[in-house]
């Protein structure tokens, strides 16, 4: 008997609260509030270390549907293309030159919030168009 089971999505960072902010941006997600008594997550963290402070960040969907997305401090930066990655779902059920305008619509919102293009995959016999891009630390995504 198999049994489903959900997910969270994992991504190794510098700046956790600054990529978890980004990704709440993009999925209109939202960061957990923080424990009863404290005003932020700074607040709360000034008990630790402080090399263990701002070490994580979380970006939430607030229906709950969606994975939750953990972001977490790693001393070393990213040097290869990401073996798996995140596909936002922006044009779904669109073809075409509707396709396409979604596409770019979306793009164009996200390099102001520090994303960057990299390529616009059109669409061929098997897939429709897509476009490829990286979030604020250089983690490939795609807008589909």
């Amino acid at each position: 008997m198999s049994s489903i089971r959900q997910v969270q999505i994992t991504f190794d960072c510098a700046e956790p609260r600054r990529v978890a902010a980004f990704w709440c941006e993009v999925l209109g997600y939202v960061m957990p509030a923080p424990p009863e008594g404290f005003a932020s997550w700074e607040e709360a963290e000034r008990e630790l270390p402080a090399e263990k402070q701002g070490g994580w960040g979380v970006a939430a969907d607030p229906t709950g549907a969606g994975p939750r997305m953990y972001f977490q401090r790693v001393p070393e930066g990213k040097v290869v293309k990401n073996r798996v990655h995140v596909d936002v779902r922006v044009g779904t059920g669109l073809v075409g030159a509707e396709r396409l305008a979604v596409l770019e619509a979306e793009a164009t919102r996200l390099e102001k919030l520090g994303a960057t293009r990299l390529q616009l995959l059109l669409a061929d016999e098997e897939n429709e168009s897509c476009q490829v891009m990286q979030d604020i630390e250089g983690n490939e995504f795609c807008l589909d």
